[in-house]
């Protein structure tokens, strides 16, 4: 949750220009406008294993740049294409970026893979090594796409016997004003509510078993109580407040009701037990104290597995706010700002999410977290480890910013270098680049660090690690 997602530098665009096109990189020269091309390879990205499109570079990674006058235009209409659902279908939320690139403006795009089957114009895309493939004429591979989405996501599960009648319908209405909130002319205030189902992926058929139905994505953000708990019983959130009671707790909130609303209790709980703090954003005071609850409690609804029946947990305590919720881990350890590659794991939900403003693109939480926790706790950083359990904590004070100084401990990948260098003095930078898989600029940031906290020192005359 290395530079990836909202995040880019000089140094991953290079990398990414200096290989060739591949299955998870594109180029495309899009000097003047954005073309219909790139919308057939967002869609192949989704129904892969995601990636990056480029634009204003040709084939062979030489960036020749856009038209300044036309990017706002062209932001606006990849924005309006991707929600419209005669283009995109489901439609999908996603941020187009800008980066200034050897004296040239480049735009770029993340497009994460979705749960779902991506269709494009009403045909199926699927990437592989030479490009974008046209497979909605061929049964083989369509079997193959929807046989590897289904059994991927458990926010898939198709339950045939739920109809309209197990949803409320009555939340769309705070749905489409959450979503005019979001975007004033956005496509779902014109659709039916069947439709605006459908365009939000939360009705589907497979066409591995012919079955087709809603599913529990769309139980879990709109089904009725009752539901939920037959459809998904370890559904679960427990926020519990603990100042006095450190054995049990102060006051506590058991969440079983749907997304959408649980999102509003749980943000409510977190107000009622935390202190505020506001701050100029963007010229406009704006709690900082909301803006850190937005994205963890986004995170505990968004990201979580629900086919495990771990509950998840909203804690609160003197000087820290911390969450839990069980997840299908891709990688294990701290997850640092400039070093994660993110993923959805509930795309159908995120994007939904998304939608009405309660989350933004993929990858965003984390360097929302890392931007507004300093702000916040008086210089403290949040902490993300990713692991069967993913666990976010908070500083909420400058007490507790205190102890989450970078100074004060090395992170798992450091603490690991620091391990190698005790075993072997003369372990080179190639080495500990191969072993974790970093460049060497990142091996010599970890190496200032290491020397800090430990005082080991490399010796390059004689080529060994002093202790």
């Amino acid at each position: 949750m290395e530079g990836a997602g909202l995040y880019m530098t000089i140094e991953k665009m290079r990398e990414l220009l200096t290989k060739d096109e591949k299955i998870t990189v594109e180029y495309k020269a899009c000097k003047n406008g954005i073309h219909d091309d790139v919308y057939e390879t967002v869609c192949s990205f989704s129904n892969r294993y995601g990636g990056y499109i480029i634009m204003g570079v040709e084939d062979g990674g030489k960036p020749i740049g856009i038209n300044k006058k036309l990017i706002k235009d062209m932001k606006k209409n990849f924005v309006n294409q991707l929600n419209n659902p005669d283009k995109m279908s489901p439609t999908l939320y996603l941020s187009i970026e800008e980066i200034e690139y050897e004296g040239m403006t480049l735009l770029w795009v993340f497009v994460p893979p979705t749960s779902t089957v991506e269709k494009c114009a009403n045909r199926i895309y699927d990437r592989n090594e030479d490009g974008d493939m046209d497979i909605t004429d061929s049964p083989i591979q369509l079997q193959n796409l929807y046989n590897r989405k289904s059994n991927t996501y458990a926010e898939r599960k198709i339950f045939p016997y739920v109809t309209t009648a197990d949803l409320r319908l009555d939340l769309l209405e705070k749905v489409r004003n959450l979503a005019k909130s979001k975007k004033p002319d956005h496509p779902w205030l014109e659709l039916s509510d069947e439709d605006l189902l459908k365009s939000a992926g939360l009705w589907e058929k497979d066409f591995s078993s012919g079955m087709e139905g809603y599913n529990l994505a769309a139980v879990l953000l709109l089904g009725k109580d009752e539901v939920i708990n037959s459809c998904c019983p370890g559904y679960v959130t427990d926020a519990l407040y603990r100042v006095e009671n450190m054995d049990r707790y102060d006051d506590r909130l058991l969440v079983t009701t749907n997304l959408i609303e649980a999102y509003d209790l749980l943000m409510e709980f977190v107000a009622k037990h935390t202190s505020d703090k506001f701050h100029l954003i963007n010229n406009v005071n704006t709690s900082v104290r909301d803006l850190i609850a937005r994205e963890v409690i986004g995170n505990i609804l968004v990201h979580r597995d629900y086919s495990s029946a771990y509950p998840a947990k909203v804690i609160i305590e003197k000087d820290w706010l911390k969450t839990e919720n069980w997840c299908i881990p891709r990688r294990h350890g701290n997850i640092m700002q400039d070093e994660f590659q993110p993923y959805p794991k509930n795309p159908i939900i995120q994007r939904f999410f998304a939608n009405i403003g309660r989350t933004d693109t993929i990858g965003s939480g984390v360097i929302n977290l890392y931007k507004y926790t300093p702000i916040f706790s008086d210089g403290g950083k949040p902490e993300l480890f990713e692991d069967d359990v993913f666990k976010i904590t908070i500083p909420l004070n400058k007490e507790a910013a205190k102890e989450t100084s970078d100074q004060k401990r090395l992170s798992d990948r450091e603490q690991a270098i620091y391990n190698l260098i005790c075993e072997n003095k003369h372990l080179t930078v190639e080495q500990v680049m191969a072993e974790f898989d970093i460049s060497r600029a990142t091996v010599f940031r970890d190496y200032a660090k290491i020397k800090k906290i430990t005082g080991a020192v490399y010796d390059k005359n004689e080529s060994v690690w002093k202790l």
